[in-house]
């Protein structure tokens, strides 16, 4: 992949100029569409992944990103960059299914490295298993279920989070 390159070279799409009196992240969008991907900070790949824009030339930099940083953050919280990744629909995944599985490995190694310091924290692995699941239907996951081995490596996030699908 030619990280020299813009999203817009790399799909051949030249979009047009973004409308006046268009929002900031419309008028974002369009610009960083232009800009080189080796050039892109994680807060820029964050904000055009939630877009669903160049997800076929972003992901698998996001991947590498992740792989030396699970936790890696742009400039909302602290795991917006893999919370971006990681809400995606079934469809990009169908799409990209070898990027999919790598993703759900590197979330679920840092899940397990997250109840491991739990345990080790609070004394128990098992304990801590049981405690982490409470915590989760305390939390109203989905009506009481247990949240997700991607939630639980996630935790809390704010209720305004942009995006929230």
């Amino acid at each position: 992949m030619d990280r020299e390159r813009s999203v817009e070279e790399l799909e051949g799409d030249r979009w047009p100029a973004p409308p006046g009196g268009g929002t900031r992240l419309t008028a974002t969008v369009h610009e960083l569409r232009g800009r080189p991907i080796g050039g892109l900070t994680v807060e820029d790949m964050r904000l055009l992944i939630r877009q669903d824009v160049g997800l076929a030339h972003l992901l698998p930099l996001v991947v590498e990103v992740l792989r030396a940083d699970p936790m890696a953050a742009g400039g909302m919280y602290e795991v917006d960059l893999p919370a971006a990744v990681l809400t995606r629909s079934a469809e990009v995944w169908r799409v990209f299914p070898e990027l999919g599985r790598e993703v759900r490995l590197i979330a679920s190694k840092r899940a397990r490295r997250r109840l491991r310091r739990d345990a080790q924290l609070r004394g128990s692995w098992p304990g801590a298993c049981r405690r982490r699941q409470k915590a989760n239907r305390r939390a109203g996951a989905g009506g009481g279920r247990p949240l997700s081995v991607v939630s639980a490596m996630l935790g809390p996030q704010p209720s305004t989070q942009e995006g929230t699908r």
